[in-house]
C-alpha cells in the first residue's frame, strides 16, 4: 500500500478509492432535527442513546429505508407494481450508501406451518437428501414435505395419433406429498367444546352463536335465513341431527341470497379456515380467548405430532427418518451429518453441515428444526435471520443490526461481537443499534443521539471513539461504566409457590420453591430453560399476569391513548361535559374529519411511484371535525388534549375541572416506565423498540393479579432507562405483590432478593438448576457462569 492510501491523503488515488464514508445531512424522520452524520465505510459503528432518542429513525427509517428504495428504483415499473412503495425519507443529502441488509427483531412470522427448519432452508436439503438416500425410496422430495399433500387423479385425456386421428385414454395420476392427511400437517388436530359455540337454549335469530363475529345483523344472518338448512327461530337444543350437522359441519355448498350467489360451509371448517389456521400469538385477544376457550389442541395420534405421512416416515437414513432428525438438537444433527460418507451427495451433505455449524456458531445449537418459528424469542429470531449472512461471499454490504445482543447471556455476548467482526473483515459496513456496554466497546465508531427521548431528542450529542464516549458529558458517556452493586439486604419471602416435575422443552424433572413476595430473577444461558420453566409451569396459574416479549401491533391510527385505553375515560370526560355522545372524540368514529377520515394525512398514490402524505387542508392534521374542536374540557379541546405530553396530561387529568380519576390513573402507570414526555396521539408505528416494550408494561400492570412475570423487560432500554425499571419493580414488590423476572442484565440480578440460575449450559446440557439463592451467595460462589460473569460486573 503506497504512504498516500496509508496515511489516508486522498491525491494521487483513484476516484473510485475516496468513497470512503456514508454521508448524512439533514436528516428529519420522525424525531430528528436536522441531522448531520459522516458514517465510516468497512467499520462497525454502533448507535447509542437513551430509548427514543432518533436511533431507529436515523439508522432504519433513514440510511436503510432510503437504500432499499433506490434499489427497487432499479426494477421495471411492472416489477416496482409488485413490490411496496417505499417515499423517499425526510433528509437534504444521503451519499455514499451501498445495499443494506436489514436484521431486526420483527418475528418470523406468525404462521403455525413455518418451523426453524423451513425458515432457514435445512429441511430442504434434508428432503433432497432422503430422496436420494432414503430406503424404502418413496419419491421425490416432495414426498417428504409436510406442507404438500398427496394428491390422486384419474380421468380420460385425449392422445394425438398424427393426421389428426386422436384417441381417448383412461388415465391415472398419483404424486406423493408428505403431508399427514389427518392433521393436514400441523401435527395437531383440534377438538371443540359445542358448548362453547353456542347457548342450545337460544334460536340463532336470538343470538344463540357466541363465536366472535357472527352477528345475526349482518351478513352471517342473512346467509343462515336463506340457506333453508334449518329454522332460524327454533333453539339450537331442539335441532334435529340433520339440521345440527348442517349447521355445524355442513360441507360448502352454493346458495343464493338475496339474488347474489355466495357459498354456505358449516360453523367448524369455517372457523378451522378463518382462525385456525392462524398462529395464536397473531390472534386479535378476543379470538384468542374464543379459541383457548372453545377448542382444544391435541397432538395428532396418526403422525404422532411429526406433521409427516406413514410413507415419508417409513423412508429412513441410518435407522433414522426425517422426523428423528427434525427433533434433534442441531448440535446433535450436526454430528449426524458429519458422520455419515455418501460421496453421491457429498456437495449437499457440505452445504448442510455448513449450515448446521452456523446454528451453533451463532449460539442456536440447542434449537431443534421442527420449533415453530412462532415460539422463537426476539433475539433467537433475529439470530436465526443472520445464519443466511454468515457464510455470504458478498463485500461492501451495509449490515444493520437492531439490538443483536438481545436475549444473550453476557457469556453469549462475546460469541455475538465476533461474528459482527467477522462481517466487518470481510469488507462490509456494519451499523448496530445497542445498548449493552460490552457490545458498544467493539465500535471502530460511536454516533451518540439524545440528549433526551422523543421531542427532547433527536441531535447528535457525541461522534468518536468509545474512549471518547466514556470521556464525554454525555448520558450514555455517563453511565458506560455504571455498574451496580450488590443490596446490603434482601426481603425475606412470604410464601413459595411450588413447581415439581417441570419437564417441558429441554427440563429435567425440575422441582423447585419460587419465593413470594419478593423480586426473583431468573438467569442462565439462552437455551437453558428459564422460559420453558417459568412460561410452562408458573404462566397460566390463578392471580399470575405475565409481560411476555410478543411485540405491540397498531396501524397509523393507533396511538398511546387508544391502545392503553386511555382514551375511553377522556371521551367520557368530554362527552359528559359537553353533553354529547362520547363517539365523537374519536377520530376513528363519528367525530373524523371527512375529508382524511380522520387520518389527519391525505394518501394520493401515484401507481409505481412513492404514495404522496400530505397534511389535510381542512382539518389543519388535527384528524377531527371543525365541530367538535368547539367542545372544550377545562379549557382545552380533543385535539389539544391528544397533543399534550404523557407529564402535562397527568396534570392536567389530576386536577380542577378536567379531573379525571380513571385516565389520571392510567397516565400515573405511563410516568411510572419513563414515558413522560410522550404525546398521548404520537402514532404507534413512530414508536421505538423501548418505548414500544414499556407502553406495554404500562398496560399489562393494570392487570389485576398477585404474581407478575416479565420476560426480559430490559429490551430495547438504555442504561440510564434501567435504574427506572428497577425502581418500578420496587414499588410492585413493597406494594405486596411477587414479581419474577427472566432476565440477562446484570443491573437487574444483583438488584434480585432471590436468583434461580439454569444450566449449565444450553438444550440438553442444560434444563437443571444449577443455583438458588442471593445475589451475594451467587457472586460468593462463582459456581456459575453466571456468577462469574455477575462478580466482573460488580468488580467482587
Amino acid at each position: 500500500m503506497s504512504l498516500a492510501a496509508r496515511t489516508g491523503d486522498r491525491f494521487g488515488l483513484p476516484l473510485a478509492d475516496s468513497h470512503d464514508l456514508i454521508r448524512v445531512h439533514g436528516a428529519r424522520e420522525n424525531n430528528l432535527k436536522d441531522v448531520s452524520v459522516e458514517i465510516p465505510k468497512r467499520r462497525m459503528t454502533v448507535f447509542t442513546g437513551v430509548s427514543g432518542s432518533g436511533k431507529s429513525s436515523l439508522v432504519f427509517a433513514t440510511i436503510a429505508a432510503e437504500s432499499q428504495r433506490m434499489i427497487n428504483e432499479t426494477y421495471s415499473a411492472f416489477v416496482q407494481g409488485f413490490m411496496p412503495t417505499l417515499s423517499r425519507p425526510d433528509v437534504d443529502v444521503l451519499e455514499g450508501l451501498t445495499t443494506a441488509i436489514i436484521v431486526d427483531q420483527e418475528p418470523m412470522g406468525a404462521n403455525p406451518r413455518s418451523t426453524v427448519g423451513t425458515a432457514t432452508d435445512a429441511n430442504a436439503m434434508l428432503r433432497i437428501l432422503f430422496s436420494r438416500l432414503g430406503q424404502p425410496r418413496i419419491g421425490s422430495p416432495n414426498a417428504y414435505s409436510f406442507n404438500v399433500p398427496s394428491v390422486r387423479a384419474s380421468g380420460a385425456i385425449t392422445v394425438e395419433r398424427g393426421e389428426g386421428k386422436t384417441k381417448t385414454e383412461k388415465a391415472t395420476f398419483h404424486r406423493l406429498g408428505g403431508m399427514c392427511p389427518r392433521c393436514e400437517g400441523t401435527g395437531s388436530v383440534t377438538d371443540f367444546d359445542l358448548t362453547a359455540l353456542y347457548d342450545a337454549g337460544k334460536s340463532l335469530s336470538e343470538g344463540a352463536l357466541t363465536i366472535p363475529g357472527y352477528s345475526m345483523d349482518g351478513w352471517f344472518g342473512r346467509i343462515f335465513s336463506s340457506s333453508g338448512f334449518f329454522d332460524m327461530n327454533k333453539p339450537i337444543g331442539r335441532f334435529s341431527k340433520r339440521e345440527l350437522h348442517d349447521l355445524l359441519y355442513k360441507e360448502p355448498t352454493k346458495i343464493k341470497v338475496e339474488g347474489i350467489n355466495l357459498t354456505y360451509e358449516g360453523v367448524i371448517p369455517k372457523i378451522q379456515k378463518s382462525m385456525l389456521s392462524k398462529d395464536p400469538e397473531a390472534m386479535q385477544p378476543h379470538i384468542r380467548a374464543f379459541v383457548d376457550r372453545a377448542i382444544t389442541f391435541m397432538t395428532c395420534p396418526e403422525c404422532g405430532g411429526t406433521r409427516l405421512s406413514q410413507e415419508a416416515l417409513s423412508s429412513k437414513i441410518e435407522g433414522k427418518n426425517i422426523a428423528d432428525l427434525c427433533s434433534m438438537q442441531i448440535t446433535d444433527l450436526a454430528e449426524w451429518v458429519r458422520a455419515l460418507d455418501e460421496p453421491s451427495v457429498a456437495p449437499l451433505l457440505g452445504g448442510l453441515q455448513h449450515l448446521l455449524d452456523s446454528f451453533a456458531e451463532i449460539g442456536l445449537g440447542y434449537l431443534s428444526l421442527d420449533r415453530p418459528t412462532g415460539s422463537l424469542s426476539g433475539g433467537e429470531a433475529q439470530r436465526t435471520k443472520m445464519i443466511r449472512h454468515l457464510g455470504s461471499s458478498l463485500t461492501d454490504i451495509t449490515y444493520v443490526f437492531d439490538e443483536p445482543t438481545i436475549g444473550l447471556h453476557p457469556h453469549d455476548i462475546q460469541r455475538m461481537n465476533q461474528l459482527l467482526l467477522q462481517l466487518r473483515d470481510k469488507g462490509n459496513t456494519v451499523l448496530v443499534v445497542e445498548h449493552k456496554p460490552e457490545a458498544i466497546a467493539i465500535a471502530d465508531h460511536v454516533v451518540d443521539l439524545g440528549p433526551g427521548a422523543g421531542s427532547e431528542g433527536g441531535m447528535v450529542c457525541f461522534e468518536g471513539t468509545v474512549d471518547g464516549l466514556r470521556a464525554s458529558d454525555t448520558i450514555t458517556g455517563r453511565h458506560l461504566d455504571d455498574r451496580a452493586g450488590l443490596k446490603n439486604s434482601v426481603r425475606p419471602p412470604s410464601g413459595a409457590l411450588e413447581v415439581r416435575g417441570a419437564s417441558e422443552h429441554n427440563l429435567r424433572e425440575v422441582d423447585i420453591d419460587i419465593p413470594l413476595g419478593v423480586l426473583v430473577v431468573v438467569t442462565g444461558v439462552a437455551g437453558s430453560g428459564k422460559s420453558s420453566l417459568i412460561h410452562g409451569s408458573v404462566a397460566g396459574r390463578d392471580g399470575v399476569v405475565v409481560i411476555d416479549q410478543t411485540g405491540i401491533r397498531g396501524s397509523r391510527r393507533s396511538n398511546p391513548a387508544t391502545y392503553t385505553g386511555l382514551l375511553e375515560p377522556i371521551r367520557k370526560a368530554f362527552a359528559k361535559a359537553s353533553g354529547v355522545k362520547p363517539a365523537l372524540f374519536s377520530s376513528n368514529s363519528e367525530g373524523a374529519c371527512p375529508a382524511c377520515n380522520g387520518a389527519g394525512v391525505i394518501y394520493t398514490d401515484l401507481g409505481v411511484m412513492a404514495t404522496v402524505e400530505s397534511t389535510c387542508e381542512e382539518c389543519g392534521g388535527k384528524r377531527f371535525q371543525a365541530s367538535v374542536l368547539e367542545y372544550t374540557l377545562g379549557g382545552r379541546n380533543i385535539a389539544e388534549v391528544l397533543a399534550m405530553s404523557v407529564a402535562e396530561a397527568e396534570e392536567f387529568f389530576g386536577h380542577g375541572e378536567a379531573r379525571t380519576l380513571a385516565a389520571h390513573k392510567i397516565l400515573c402507570r405511563l410516568a411510572d416506565v419513563g414515558l413522560g414526555y410522550l404525546t398521548l396521539g404520537q402514532p404507534l408505528t413512530t414508536l421505538s423498540g423501548g418505548e414500544r416494550q414499556r407502553l406495554k408494561l404500562a398496560t399489562q400492570m393494570a392487570e389485576k393479579g398477585d404474581v407478575y412475570v416479565l420476560d426480559e423487560p430490559t429490551t430495547g432500554l438504555h442504561l440510564a432507562d434501567v435504574d427506572q425499571l428497577l425502581g418500578l419493580l420496587d414499588r410492585l414488590v413493597d406494594s405486596g405483590k411477587s414479581v419474577i423476572v427472566i432476565e440477562h442484565h446484570q443491573a437487574v440480578m444483583a438488584h434480585a432478593d432471590w436468583i434461580i440460575d439454569l444450566g449449565p449450559g444450553a438444550g440438553h446440557d442444560g434444563g437443571r438448576i444449577v443455583f438458588e439463592g442471593t445475589p451475594a451467595e451467587l457472586v460468593a460462589a462463582r459456581s456459575t457462569l453466571t456468577g462469574e460473569h455477575l462478580a466482573a460486573y460488580v468488580g467482587a
